[in-house]
Order: structure tokens, then C-alpha cells, then sequence
């Protein structure tokens, strides 16, 4: 799954808050989630506890991977609960 669209479309901050996704700022790569949206199977977690922690607060620390690999790890999320928007307009 491509985290940067949703239908085919470019996600924007507006559209990913008006559905109900939480921001978390990085320096480079913005993470949203929707926990409505989640169905928990843990690729995030899996893919890189670093930036991934779900007994910590914040639980998405972006900075605390590089921008590829956090990437690498939304895209893998089944149900769509993660997307993200790039910084530097790639």
C-alpha cells in the first residue's frame, strides 16, 4: 500500500486530519494515524520499534528513523491506519 495516497490521490494534512488522523511532526516526514482505521497487526511495530512503540508516548517518534525506512515500514501497513507526507516535496 502506498502511504502518501489514498484512492490513487495525494494525501494532504487537511484531508488526513478531517478523517480523523493524528499528526506526528518529524524534521523531514510527517506520520499521521488513525486508530479508527488500525487493525492492529503490528507490521509498524515489527518494522522499526525505534520510531514504532506502543507503551511509549508519543508512540510514532518520526526522527527516530531515516525517512526511507519509515517508508519502507508505513507501506506496509494493510488497513491504510498510517500515512505520511514528505517534507522535502518528493
Amino acid at each position: 500500500m502506498d502511504g502518501s495516497k489514498i484512492n490513487g490521490q495525494p494525501v494532504t494534512e487537511e484531508g488526513l486530519v478531517a478523517a480523523g488522523y493524528k499528526k506526528y511532526s518529524g524534521e523531514d516526514l510527517d506520520i499521521y494515524y488513525s486508530k479508527d482505521i488500525c487493525a492492529h497487526i503490528g507490521n509498524c511495530v515489527r518494522g522499526n520499534p525505534d520510531v514504532f512503540e506502543v507503551g511509549r508516548r508519543p508512540w510514532i517518534i518520526t526522527d527516530n528513523g531515516t525517512v526511507d525506512d519509515d517508508i519502507r515500514v508505513i507501506n506496509t501497513c494493510p488497513s491504510g491506519a498510517l500515512k505520511y507526507i514528505r517534507k522535502d516535496g518528493k
